[in-house]
């Protein structure tokens, strides 16, 4: 599998070793930056990861930024994606088995190394067996409401 990863300056050196546990692990890894501590702005590498998986570049992606919040946030903007925050091993398979997300992001300030090599082994270890269906189809609904302006009928809320 080919995964996108990217982060902020916060979390350079989480991302240089988990792109090695990665490859370690027989995947390939697309490096969207960022590449030193350099301080940056996040918002450009997540839309970058975004696209990569968009685009189908890269399989999932990966990003991560000192607390996850905000990589996940801009990853949410882009249409199509769904990115889910991980923080622990139970959310990294549920992003992937309830949610089918193309993204999860990991807070280098609040994850640890091992931690973060566990998360990213579950996500890459699960798959999406479409259980969830209806739920991701209805997240696909709404969005498809906000970029276009037609409204889904699919909403089960009266």
């Amino acid at each position: 599998m080919k995964i996108g990863i990217g982060c902020d300056h916060n979390a350079f050196d989480l991302k240089e070793v988990l792109k090695r546990f990665i490859e370690k692990s027989g995947n390939e890894v697309e490096d969207y930056g960022c590449y030193s501590k350099s301080a940056i702005d996040y918002p450009d590498v997540a839309l970058k990861v975004a696209e990569g998986v968009s685009n189908k570049v890269v399989e999932r992606g990966i990003l991560l930024c000192g607390t996850g919040i905000g990589m996940c946030i801009v990853a949410n903007k882009y249409p199509g994606i769904r990115a889910a925050q991980t923080h622990d091993v139970y959310s990294a398979e549920r992003a992937q088995l309830s949610n089918d997300a193309q993204i999860i992001t990991i807070g280098s300030q609040v994850v640890g190394e091992e931690l973060a090599k566990k998360i990213v082994s579950a996500y890459l270890n699960s798959h999406w067996a479409g259980g969830s269906q209806r739920k991701v189809d209805r997240i696909v609904g709404i969005e498809k409401e906000f970029y276009t302006g037609k409204e889904d009928s699919s909403s089960t809320c009266s």
